[in-house]
């Protein structure tokens, strides 16, 4: 219990899920404030997951970068673990939400979305660093969000984060992203950081 709570202090866990939190207060506040509707427009329950996601992402990567190229710890497991937290934490802190008066639903999209963006972000996180790996989930959600093109297949899958939950071109895209993040994580772990990256921690 002690390396857990270590762990998840050094990974900045709880300030990341304090951020998570607040960046949905702000989006659940905002639409209570500005529509009488009980279910949260798509658009904005697609753009919160994808707020909650980037709040998580600094917890892919640790301080100690020699720690995490290390075999004296069977880091791939962890990692699985870590990223399966981070999904959860995604899909309880909205699933909140359906008790109150604005509701982020429904939760299958929430899921497939979370998902997802969790699995492109960890391929960011293996591929460029953890710094930078919330770029592409960034600029690949907010053109789908503005331009979705429903019933076309390859329109699904360019733009499957604001698709509906019902859309499989976009299900199976969202699975095999979370897929090929989860193995490309598990494996490689976190990008080393550059000098001036590792400077600031």
């Amino acid at each position: 219990m002690r390396w857990l709570a270590l762990y998840l202090r050094s990974r900045r866990v709880p300030a990341a899920l304090a951020v998570a939190a607040a960046c949905l207060a702000v989006t659940w506040s905002l639409w209570s404030v500005s529509s009488d509707a009980r279910l949260v427009g798509r658009e904005l329950v697609v753009l919160t997951v994808l707020l909650l996601v980037a709040a998580l992402t600094a917890t892919l990567d640790g301080p100690d970068a020699a720690l995490e190229q290390t075999a004296g710890l069977r880091w791939p497991p962890r990692r699985v673990v870590h990223l399966l937290g981070a999904f959860l934490a995604v899909v309880v802190l909205l699933g909140v939400t359906l008790a109150t008066g604005a509701r982020f639903a429904p939760i299958e999209l929430v899921a497939r979305d979370a998902a997802g963006l969790l699995g492109l972000t960890a391929l960011g996180a293996a591929a460029i660093g953890t710094a930078r790996a919330w770029f592409l989930p960034l600029g690949w959600t907010l053109p789908a969000v503005m331009f979705p093109r429903p019933g076309q297949p390859l329109g699904e899958i360019l733009t499957w984060q604001a698709q509906p939950s019902s859309s499989t071109a976009a299900g199976v895209t969202a699975g095999l992203l979370a897929l090929g993040g989860l193995a490309a994580y598990a494996a490689a772990g976190p990008a080393k950081r550059t000098p001036a990256e590792a400077a600031q921690h």
